[in-house]
């Protein structure tokens, strides 16, 4: 199976030059916990997290109005393509430690792929088991 069959096409993004107040509420607004960051051109340059807003931007005591989200947000993001099988991109997850992968086609944000679009097929919920465990596994580490 391709990832293209699973993802989420036209995900929710944000500018990198944008304030971190824009990152907030796009988060807040569509109940997510982390948003592909994309130059002009739909280009992937990043991802910002919920937790990037609050440690990153707020424990610090930096503005969220006056701070760009390209100040906090994290670079060098793992990606898929829509052609990717599945069982990649989970082990990407896996070995990235990470929840949601951005898909991208020639360097533009074409979608998401998350656990939870693994968990709503059938045939994928043992790999969405497997990524879940590996993902989680540095928490019960701390």
């Amino acid at each position: 199976m391709k990832v293209r069959e699973i993802m989420t096409p036209r995900p929710v993004a944000v500018g990198a030059e944008e304030p971190v107040t824009a990152a907030a509420r796009l988060l807040s607004r569509y109940n997510l916990g982390a948003l592909p960051v994309c130059d002009a051109a739909g280009r992937l340059r990043g991802m910002v997290t919920d937790r990037d807003v609050m440690v990153r931007c707020l424990a610090l005591d930096n503005d969220p109005a006056s701070t760009r989200i390209s100040e906090i947000m994290s670079r060098g993001v793992a990606a898929v393509t829509p052609d990717t099988e599945v069982s990649q991109a989970v082990r990407t997850m896996s070995r990235s430690q990470v929840r949601r992968l951005p898909v991208t086609e020639a360097g533009r944000l074409v979608g998401m792929v998350t656990l939870c679009d693994l968990a709503r097929r059938e045939d994928c919920r043992m790999e969405c088991a497997r990524a879940m465990g590996a993902v989680t596994a540095n928490l019960t580490r701390r």
